[in-house]
């Protein structure tokens, strides 16, 4: 078994190589993919070992880079598309939702677009305006698509092969703060026996109380955890990996037996993933909860400038309030 310590961007850079080796009609595109390997390096060396026509440097459009995918995908491609920083997604936005998320409805059925967004998102690296932000709900929303997030490494390696095969087109949100964290990853499991890419899992079992992240605030809520045991206090971590369609099974079944359950995630409150999640499990858990469901969020305001960041980030103190209020019912 081929068990090697990684960071998240090298485990995402090696499920890429995998996706190429596996299927010729793989293509990665996007602005400094090639020869430069992206901004973070996921894609470093993959020009040089695959040529400049399976991993594409395109222009600065990302527009023309989503409209270009789509028409490789119809053509029975698997284009994965690099939008470099959450923030620069807007521009494609369009394309996103009025054909890459309607063409197999368009169509009858007929046409699959399989084809991968892969969109570094979030906070905490000290980055200027349009480099910081979290776009998941305006996704998640929207029907057609599917959104998922990798929180370590070993699905970050396994997810994105998981995503790439998939006949849907897939948001994939990268946690950028958390591309230099390493882990353990499994490099020689099969694919067809790994853990369901939609589907949520605890990360860390408790019985006092239920808290559900994704992407860079899983690691925010484990540290999290491991404060509170000090106290006396277990908490059961969920990483919910999969945004839409959003697996909440085994967040009902742990919420039935903590009787509260705290939500957290870095985009803002007003709309966000977190709402909609709190009533579900209103719905489904009303006699099981002691409390109401919380959220711990961003504010409702641009992301700030980097010398405040951690100001609007949730972060180990404001999960743990959130925990406390539970209790106070």
């Amino acid at each position: 078994m081929a068990t090697e310590t990684l960071t998240l961007g090298k485990a995402l850079n090696i499920g890429l190589r995998k996706a190429l080796e596996n299927d010729p009609k793989v293509v990665i595109m996007g602005e400094d993919v090639g020869k430069l390997g992206g901004v973070f390096r996921i894609t470093d060396g993959l020009q040089k070992d695959f040529g400049d026509q399976r991993v594409i440097d395109t222009p600065l459009a990302e527009s023309g880079i989503i409209g270009t995918a789509v028409g490789l995908a119809i053509r029975g491609y698997r284009p994965v598309c690099e939008i470099q920083f959450d923030g620069f997604v807007y521009p494609a936005y369009d394309q996103i939702v009025s054909q890459v998320a309607k063409m197999h409805y368009r169509s009858g059925g007929k046409l699959r677009i399989p084809m991968v967004i892969r969109i570094p998102f979030g906070g905490g690296i000290g980055a200027v305006e349009h480099h910081s932000e979290s776009p998941e709900a305006y996704f998640a929303h929207t029907a057609g698509l599917k959104v998922v997030s990798c929180a370590n490494p070993q699905d970050a390696y396994v997810m994105i092969q998981q995503a790439i095969a998939s006949d849907d087109p897939i948001v994939f949100l990268e946690p950028k703060r958390r591309y230099w964290e390493k882990g353990q990853v499994d490099l020689d499991a099969p694919l067809a026996e790994a853990y369901p890419l939609h589907s949520a899992r605890v990360a860390r079992p408790g019985t006092d109380a239920t808290v559900l992240a994704y992407g860079p605030m899983v690691r925010t809520c484990l540290d999290a955890a491991t404060a509170a045991a000090e106290d006396g206090r277990d908490l059961e971590v969920i990483d919910l990996r999969t945004l839409s369609p959003l697996d909440l099974g085994v967040v009902y079944d742990s919420v039935r037996r903590t009787g509260r359950a705290v939500v957290v995630h870095e985009a803002p409150s007003n709309v966000g993933l977190g709402a909609e999640i709190a009533a579900r499990i209103t719905e489904e858990c009303f006699y099981s909860l002691e409390s109401p469901v919380l959220r711990v969020t961003g504010f409702d305001t641009p992301y700030p400038a980097a010398r405040v960041e951690e100001e609007y980030l949730p972060d180990l103190d404001r999960v743990l309030d959130a925990v406390d209020r539970t209790f106070g019912w």
